[in-house]
């Protein structure tokens, strides 16, 4: 007689490992970005024991299952889906299920629709549980060379020209690095309006196809990275993009201020001159304005 818990094990080398039953919970499984080496054991036992598992694209998830001997039905869940199936999978929570969402590669929820069925789970007071694994964000970040302390990932920037420097214009003066997704096609473009916006001499760092067999980090200011894929084309593979944090102002002293302003008041008005001084080192107007009328005072005064 066939075992009917067959199916909760997962294959890992030559050795079959048994997946025991999973207490009722969405699991958010981390999978591989592109070397399915990198999926981890709690991960595998997570998928083998499941009562079920959403993705994204099954046909793609079904590579992944295969690799690792997981026999299971998968079921979809996308953004043309969601309203219908997010319902459902939670339903199934609730009647004592266990439902393991991935996403097509790395972590779910981040650039795909998993967020909307988190938030309608805790919602709903179920159990929500991360299982933790690669990410391609945090990938590309390690190795890109730039500052890691302090980071912000913007996504995907709009498509549109105009929309897509409005963006990045939100981003400018953020003290952290950058890190967007992008598409091969729009990356040169998307390099271009990146220059425009955050500066020229901005290191970035373009990273391609992650952990596969062509990965690939190219380093250089945002110009010089524009000009290249300009020149060369798209290249192939998924894209992140990091960008170094802007470069801190030096801090004005006092001393400095006072020489400004009035070096600035003998070419304008004490009001326009406070306003150009404000302008040029970030200080408030009205504040060097009665800066400037008290040296004024001084000096009448000596």
């Amino acid at each position: 007689m066939d075992n009917p818990r067959v199916e909760k094990s997962f294959v890992v080398g030559n050795a079959r490992i048994g997946a025991d039953p999973l207490e009722p919970a969405l699991y958010l499984v981390a999978t591989p970005i592109g070397n399915l080496g990198d999926i981890t054991l709690r991960a595998l036992h997570i998928l083998a024991g499941a009562d079920i598992v959403a993705c994204e694209d099954t046909r793609v998830s079904r590579v992944l299952m295969a690799r690792y001997g997981i026999s299971h039905s998968l079921t979809a869940y996308h953004e043309h889906n969601a309203r219908e199936a997010g319902p459902r999978l939670l339903a199934a929570i609730g009647d004592g299920k266990s439902v393991a969402l991935i996403s097509d590669a790395g972590t779910p929820l981040v650039s795909d629709p998993g967020y909307r069925l988190v938030d309608q789970a805790v919602e709903k007071g179920l159990r929500v549980v991360p299982i933790p694994g690669p990410s391609a964000v945090l990938t590309a970040l390690s190795a890109s060379g730039l500052p890691t302390d302090a980071f912000l990932f913007g996504g995907f920037l709009p498509v549109k020209e105009g929309q897509r420097r409005a963006r990045l214009e939100t981003f400018r003066q953020t003290p952290a690095t950058l890190i967007f997704f992008e598409s091969p096609r729009r990356l040169a473009d998307s390099l271009a309006s990146m220059a425009a916006t955050l500066g020229a001499d901005r290191s970035a760092c373009v990273a391609r196809e992650l952990t596969k067999t062509f990965e690939e980090f190219r380093r250089g200011t945002l110009a010089e990275l524009a000009e290249h894929y300009a020149e060369t084309g798209a290249p192939k593979g998924e894209v992140v993009v990091c960008i170094e944090p802007p470069q801190e102002e030096e801090s004005v002293s006092a001393e400095d201020v006072d020489r400004l302003l009035l070096s600035l008041s003998t070419e304008m008005s004490a009001s326009k001159a406070a306003g150009e001084a404000a302008r040029m080192t970030g200080g408030r107007k009205s504040e060097l304005y009665q800066r400037l009328l008290a040296l004024k005072a001084e000096s009448d005064a000596g």
